[in-house]
């Protein structure tokens, strides 16, 4: 069963990821097995009112919380979806040290994951709704009993904000449909805890929407069960995303923190490249 429980968290920081977990594992536990990819789209339990990061209504933002998008900067158009997302997207860097690129570096820019009826994700032709989405692979590589932390990172242009939020909502109905998916073959995920807050929410102030999942992640190449930490924030038309999954040998926190960084790194840049200019 997939649990979703209320977070805590900070805005664009690492201990946002380590009280998630803290919170999660105390909270509940479930032996479903949940999505991933990051290109995984979607998710959380939180639909309703959005606060406001730029129009919405809601609970209202936080007194840090400054943000305020330029609607001349909001992407229109396909070519403009995709010049945001080459300045939002997570490269090797965003993560920190020792990241490299994997091959393929960049997923198919006319495909996006869908969990079809059988709960196998399958790259099929993104919804009308969006304008451009993009994932990236990467890599920490295996070293001295230490498997391949294996990471992906990606950002979704949506034409509206509704249709992202939409995004973000599809997700929680696809864990309760499929307790059991596969990523591709050999790949699967596990015992899955997953929670989700607006902003304002807590001390969720890093996006209008967030979700985070753990769990187990096992593969035919890499064993397991080892670590799995996936999240996924919306804010206005866009949603990004990102995804670890642990090997023999990695911590917990080590997956975590990679996470949660090049998340922290997207969602800075997010802000900066729509943000109004004073």
């Amino acid at each position: 069963m997939t649990c979703h429980v209320p977070l805590r968290g900070g805005r664009f920081a690492l201990p946002l990821a380590l009280t998630l977990v803290t919170v999660l594992l105390a909270g509940c536990s479930g032996t479903a097995d949940g999505p991933d990819e990051a290109g995984k789209r979607g998710a959380s339990a939180s639909t309703s009112t959005s606060t406001d990061r730029g129009g919405s209504t809601g609970a209202g933002p936080s007194p840090e919380k400054t943000f305020e998008p330029d609607p001349a900067r909001l992407p229109r158009t396909r070519a403009e979806a995709r010049d945001f997302i080459d300045r939002v997207i997570a490269g090797p860097d965003s993560f920190g040290p020792g990241v490299v690129k994997r091959s393929p570096y960049e997923s198919d820019p006319a495909t996006w994951p869908v969990l079809g009826d059988n709960c196998v994700w399958q790259q099929r032709k993104p919804a009308p709704s969006v304008l451009a989405t993009l994932t990236r692979s990467f890599e920490v590589p295996a070293e001295a009993g230490k498997g391949p932390v294996r990471l992906a990172a990606v950002v979704t242009v949506h034409r509206t904000r509704q249709d992202a939020t939409w995004e973000m909502a599809e997700s929680i109905e696809e864990s309760m449909r499929c307790p059991t998916q596969q990523l591709r073959e050999g790949e699967q995920i596990g015992s899955m805890v997953a929670g989700a807050l607006l902003s304002g929410e807590a001390t969720q102030n890093s996006s209008e929407d967030s979700l985070t999942e753990l769990g187990e992640y096992r593969s035919s190449e890499l064993g397991g069960p080892h670590r799995y930490f996936w999240q996924q924030a919306q804010t206005l038309q866009f949603t990004v995303a990102v995804t670890g999954k642990g090997a023999k040998g990695r911590t917990e926190r080590e997956i975590d923190e990679l996470v949660v960084q090049a998340q922290g790194t997207m969602l800075a840049r997010l802000e900066s490249t729509v943000e109004k200019q004073s």
